[in-house]
């Protein structure tokens, strides 16, 4: 029984180091968040940027580890889930400018000229699937 607790313990841990290494490498590598806080016209809030990476990374292996049970009431659970689509959002925009995913994109399927209706089209999508998932697949 300790024997396989101890392999359990070290295959988690190990598993944990070569997540949270991969992790740190894609934001350092492709500097997700200098460029975020440049979109944004933030720089001068870059630390808090990072320390909210960290924060959300550390609280969210907490929360996954314990499966804890919050019981907010809807006008916290709003603001709170807005502010996190926002973050996810940000991140996302800051990593496709990092890579220019769009213009290769408009490159590649010929409307190089309509680059913001392909945007617009994203973003309208994105929000419909949000919508369809919150109301369909969310128990209330």
């Amino acid at each position: 029984m300790t024997i396989n607790l101890l392999l359990v313990l070290i295959i988690g841990l190990a598993g944990g180091l070569a997540v949270g290494a991969g992790f740190v490498a894609f934001l350092v590598v492709l500097g997700v968040i200098p460029r975020l806080t440049q979109l944004t016209k933030t720089l001068h809030l870059i630390h808090f940027y990072e320390w909210a990476v960290i924060l959300g990374a550390v609280s969210g292996t907490i929360g996954s580890l314990q499966s804890p049970v919050l019981s907010f009431s809807t006008f916290i659970t709003i603001p709170i889930g807005l502010a996190g689509g926002i973050f996810v959002g940000m991140l996302a925009a800051g990593l496709t400018e990092v890579l220019n995913v769009f213009p290769i994109l408009a490159k590649r399927v010929r409307i190089d000229d309509k680059i913001a209706i392909l945007i617009m089209a994203i973003v309208i999508g994105k929000i419909a699937g949000s919508l369809f998932h919150w109301i369909y697949f969310v128990d209330h």
